[in-house]
């Protein structure tokens, strides 16, 4: 009896120990300077009403969250047609020399599309990142600039990319602002693949591969999204809730460990989902751009890898940061945030406005001010899209440019309508003046489609005939 009384004492001791080595760390993540890595935002996923925001705007690396990106330009080219889930990915030497966590395919075999959707979502696996990388954009570099013009399209403003799986490069980085901005756009531009992020297991080969996101199943409402480690970046994740009508997306950066990560987004979500609102929402809160274009490259995709073709975004295009070598060190990079790059290109034309600053009725016992922006040369809400006309027809449209002259716009629109014939006949060509800093910029865009499948299946019409576009709801 003494034996189990000594026993539950030491227990109970240990519990007290983890339970204060717990608090040190949270309160050292929360400290403002001196170093700290965290991180976090909460955002109405149907408003785009910030809820809670700490350090949101704060550059911090992403490591496996950039493997979101990754697949969402798997899901785009999946959307149009260019590869399918049962198409064979190949694994170069490159990407079979990655380090864990990966699939261990080795180099010459090959795996499906969707193992390895499957791949990213569950082991996070760094081999099939690269793999799908290369198979999209020819060459990771290339895909990372993909990925980086995605980025500026989504108006992540603030977020660079050198590779397709988050491995240490003291030139990648983000702000947890951004990566909501991703977290939503996954969600509402791909809800065909957005199930993915659900998956908890899958099988492959003899493996049985279980999902590191710990909250799934366990807090409810949470439906993915993506997890991330590096010694450099803490612990990351990205998370998606949806219950009784309400949506929100979270994201924590550079937590001290998984458990205080998983317990810090726990507490995020059971105290901001409430708070989110119910119904359709005012405002579309991520833009879904048509596909950038990037620089041939004597690299680029062959003909079996057509499927890289990308289009442009804006009439006149935008310039692609160039990509650069992972440092010495692939796991932890020697150089400070200070060693970011200092000026990101902005993107021509958002569809919407960045997230309003968090409300100040929200009360949280986490929440403080906000620790001041980094002084980095990058935009700020000024040039994010701010204003659009206030007659254009509610429904689905298809935006097939953007311009800097109404004229131009107009231009675009008789270009696409003499290219579209009888799928554009019953739409309405219109231009929506947006803000672009002190000037404007007109969207070119066909309204009165009644749902999304008329307005997908009239841009996939103008595809085939050389015309790029997108549909959105308006």
């Amino acid at each position: 009896m003494s034996f189990l009384r000594t026993v539950t004492c030491a227990l109970f001791a240990a519990a007290l120990l983890l339970t204060g080595t717990q608090t040190e760390a949270f309160a050292k993540a929360r400290k403002s300077g001196g170093g700290s890595k965290y991180a976090g935002i909460v955002v109405d996923a149907r408003t785009g009403n910030v809820l809670y925001s700490e350090n949101a705007d704060a550059l911090r690396y992403p490591a496996s969250l950039t493997k979101m990106m990754t697949l969402y330009l798997v899901f785009e080219a999946l959307e149009s047609g260019r590869i399918k889930l049962n198409s064979r990915v190949p694994i170069s030497a490159n990407a079979a020399a990655e380090p864990p966590s990966k699939l261990g395919v080795r180099p010459g075999n090959t795996i499906t599309v969707e193992q390895g959707i499957l791949g990213l979502v569950t082991r996070s696996a760094n081999d099939a990142a690269t793999a799908l990388g290369e198979y999209i954009g020819g060459s990771e570099g290339r895909f990372a600039q993909m990925m980086t013009a995605k980025a500026r399209a989504l108006g992540m403003t603030r977020t660079t990319y050198r590779n397709a799986n988050g491995l240490p490069n003291t030139a990648q980085m983000t702000t947890a602002r951004d990566q909501a901005r991703l977290g939503i756009a996954l969600r509402k531009h791909f809800p065909q693949y957005y199930h993915y992020f659900s998956t908890r297991s899958f099988q492959f080969g003899r493996q049985t591969i279980g999902n590191h996101n710990r909250l799934l199943g366990v807090v409810r409402g949470v439906d993915g999204i993506k997890t991330g480690y590096t010694q450099a970046a803490g612990f990351n994740l990205v998370t998606s809730a949806q219950v009784d009508g309400r949506s929100i997306v979270g994201v924590v950066l550079g937590a001290p460990s998984g458990g205080w990560r998983n317990q810090r987004m726990t507490q995020l979500v059971k105290t901001y989902l409430p708070e989110a609102s119910r119904g359709k929402g005012t405002a579309e809160v991520i833009a879904k751009a048509a596909p950038v274009e990037t620089p041939d490259t004597e690299d680029s995709a062959s003909a079996d890898t057509s499927a890289a073709a990308v289009e442009p975004v804006v009439a006149s295009g935008i310039k692609l940061p160039s990509t650069g070598p992972l440092p010495d060190s692939r796991y932890e990079p020697q150089s400070s945030l200070a060693d970011a790059p200092k000026s990101l290109e902005q993107v021509a034309a958002l569809d919407v406005p960045m997230p309003s600053p968090a409300r100040a009725s929200v009360a949280s016992s986490y929440q403080k001010p906000a620790a001041p922006v980094p002084s980095v040369a990058v935009g700020s809400d000024k040039d994010i899209d701010n204003l659009t006309t206030a007659s254009t027809p509610k429904g689905w449209v298809v935006q097939v440019g953007v311009s800097d002259s109404e004229n131009s716009a107009r231009g675009l629109l008789d270009a696409a309508q003499s290219k579209g014939g009888k799928v554009l006949r019953s739409a309405k060509p219109i231009t929506v003046a947006v803000a672009n800093g002190s000037s404007k910029l007109y969207r070119a865009r066909f309204a009165g489609f009644d749902n999304q499948t008329a307005a997908v299946n009239a841009c996939k019409v103008l595809k085939r005939r050389g015309v790029n576009c997108w549909a959105s709801a308006q």
